[in-house]
C-alpha cells in the first residue's frame, strides 16, 4: 500500500513538490522558533547548575544591576548558622570599551571582594579560569582585571594588554571562560577599586552571594536569612533605583577625577546622604519605630537560589512558548489546506481509478488506507525535511554568533516535529479520502 501511494505522489511531482515544500517551510520555522524557548532553557540550566549557593538582593530588583543593600548587612549574614562564606558583589553596566559605546552584547564591571571570594569552596569564575590568573591580595585598590575570552576575542586583547573601560585604563591579568552566556559577560576587578574610581558608594552592595557549608538545607537557610531581615527598613525603593541609575552613568569619567559630568556630579551629592540614612536605618534598627502595621512583615531582601531563578525563566519561557505556538500556527493552517487542496485535486481527478479498484474488490477502506497515506507520506517527509533543516539553521546561527545566541533544538523537539508533521499530513489528507471512500464503483465511473 506504501509503495503505491508512493508511486501516485510521483506521478504528479509538481503538485506534490509544493505541499511538500509548503509542510517543510512551517516544521522548519517551528524548529526554529521553539529551539529559542528550549536554548533559554538550556542557558539557564547549564548557568544556574554551576551555583550552588544563594544570591541575596533587593526585594523587587529583578537583578542584581537594580539592587542595593547595606555592605553591614553582610556581616550579619555570616553570623547565621549555616552560613559558610559570604561575599558582597558590586553589578556596574560597562557603557564604552576602548572608545566604542557597548550595547549589545551587554557587558559589566563585577566588583567582588577578592578575601572572601578566595575562601569559596566551589569559585564560578575562579574554576573557569583559561589563561593567566585570577584576582588576588596582591591587586587589591589596583586597575587589573579578569575578563572573559569572549570579551579578550571581541576587542582583540590578551594577557598584559590594556582596555580601557568607562574611561579608565585596566590591565588584563586572567582570561575565563564558563560556557555560558550569562556569565560570560563580566569583567571582574577589585570592589575596592570601583570605589577608588567614585563608581561605588563605599558602605553598599548589589548583592551577597551565600556559600552554605552544609550543615543546614538550603530551603531552611534562605528562610532563614529572609526572616533575620524582616521588618528591616532601606532608604527607599525610590532613592535607590535613582541611586542605581546614577551608578550607571557615574563609571564614564576620567580615571584620574572624581565625577566631572553633571549627572556624576549629582551622585557625589546624593551619596553622603544615602550613606548616612543606611547607618541610621540599617545597622540593626528593627521595624518598631515605623507606623504602618503592613510594614512590620515586609522583606527588604530576596535570597534566590539557582532553582528561584530557574523558574522565573521558566515563566518566561512558558509565554515565550505561548507566543511562539501562536506564531507556528498560523504556518500549520496553511501547510494544512496546501496539502488538502492538494488530495482534494488528486482525488477528483483519479474517479475512474477508484471506480476501477472498487469494482475489482477494493473495499472503501482500502481506498481511505490509500489516501491517507499519501498524505501522511507527504507529511512525514516535510517533517524530516523540514526538521533537518531547522536543525541546522540553529547550528549555523549559533556558529555565526556565538556571543548572542544559544539556539538549541532538542531531540524531542525534533520528533516532536516530525511526528506533528506526519499526523497534520495525515489530517490535512482526511477529507478528500472520506470524500473518495464514498463513491460507488458505477458513480465513480460515471462522474470521470
Amino acid at each position: 500500500m506504501w509503495k503505491f501511494a508512493v508511486r501516485n505522489l510521483l506521478s504528479r511531482p509538481a503538485r506534490s513538490a509544493l505541499s511538500l515544500l509548503g509542510l517543510t517551510v512551517a516544521i522548519a520555522g517551528m524548529v526554529g522558533l521553539f529551539s529559542v524557548a528550549k536554548g533559554i532553557d538550556a542557558t539557564v540550566e547549564q548557568t544556574f547548575g554551576q551555583i550552588p549557593g544563594l544570591l541575596v538582593m533587593q526585594t523587587g530588583a529583578p537583578i542584581p544591576l537594580f539592587s542595593r543593600l547595606p555592605l553591614v548587612w553582610g556581616d550579619e549574614i555570616q553570623q547565621l548558622d549555616g552560613v559558610g562564606v559570604v561575599t558582597p558583589e558590586v553589578l556596574l553596566r560597562v557603557n564604552i570599551i576602548n572608545g566604542k559605546n557597548v550595547i549589545s552584547p551587554p557587558r559589566f564591571f563585577l566588583g567582588i571582594d577578592i578575601a572572601s571570594r578566595l575562601k569559596l569552596k566551589k569559585g564560578i569564575y575562579l574554576d573557569a579560569m583559561k589563561e593567566g590568573r585570577f584576582l588576588g591580595s596582591e591587586d587589591l585598590g589596583k586597575k587589573h582585571v579578569v575578563v572573559s575570552r569572549a570579551i579578550a576575542q571581541q576587542f582583540e586583547k590578551k594577557l598584559g594588554d590594556t582596555m580601557r573601560i568607562n574611561g579608565a585604563d585596566m590591565t588584563i591579568v586572567g582570561i575565563y571562560h564558563c560556557g555560558s552566556l550569562l556569565l560570560d559577560v563580566a569583567i571582574l576587578v577589585d570592589v575596592g577599586t570601583l570605589r577608588q574610581q567614585g563608581w561605588v558608594d563605599r558602605d553598599s552592595a548589589c548583592s551577597f552571594y551565600v556559600e552554605p557549608n552544609g550543615r543546614v538545607p538550603i530551603e531552611v537557610l534562605s528562610k532563614k536569612i529572609s526572616e533575620h531581615f524582616r521588618g528591616r527598613s532601606l532608604v527607599s525603593n525610590t532613592t535607590n533605583s535613582l541611586w542605581s541609575l546614577l551608578a550607571l552613568a557615574s563609571p564614564t569619567t576620567p580615571s584620574d577625577s572624581k565625577p566631572t559630568n553633571p549627572i556624576s556630579s549629582l551622585f557625589g551629592l546624593i551619596n553622603p546622604q544615602l550613606k548616612s540614612a543606611d547607618k541610621e536605618k540599617t545597622s540593626g534598627t528593627d521595624a518598631s519605630s515605623m507606623t504602618e502595621p503592613d510594614k512590620e512583615n515586609a522583606l527588604p531582601i530576596e535570597v534566590r537560589s539557582s532553582s528561584d531563578w530557574a523558574e522565573k525563566v521558566g515563566e518566561f519561557s512558558q509565554d515565550l512558548d505561548l507566543f511562539l505556538a501562536l506564531m507556528t500556527g498560523i504556518g500549520m493552517t496553511i501547510a494544512v489546506l496546501s496539502i488538502i487542496n492538494t488530495m482534494l485535486m488528486s482525488v477528483s481527478e483519479r474517479v475512474i481509478e477508484f471506480g476501477i479498484l472498487k469494482a475489482n474488490g477494493w473495499t472503501p477502506w482500502d481506498v481511505l488506507r490509500l489516501v491517507t497515506f499519501e498524505s501522511a507520506t507527504l507529511g512525514l517527509g516535510g517533517g524530516l525535511l523540514g526538521s533537518f533543516i531547522g536543525w541546522l539553521v540553529t547550528q549555523v546561527f549559533n556558529a555565526r554568533w556565538p556571543e548572542r545566541l544559544n539556539l538549541y533544538a532538542s531531540p524531542g523537539l525534533l520528533v516532536f516535529s516530525i511526528t506533528f508533521s506526519t499526523l497534520i499530513g495525515m489530517l490535512g489528507g482526511l477529507y478528500p479520502a472520506l470524500w473518495a471512500m464514498r463513491l460507488s464503483p458505477m458513480e465513480a465511473i460515471r462522474r470521470g
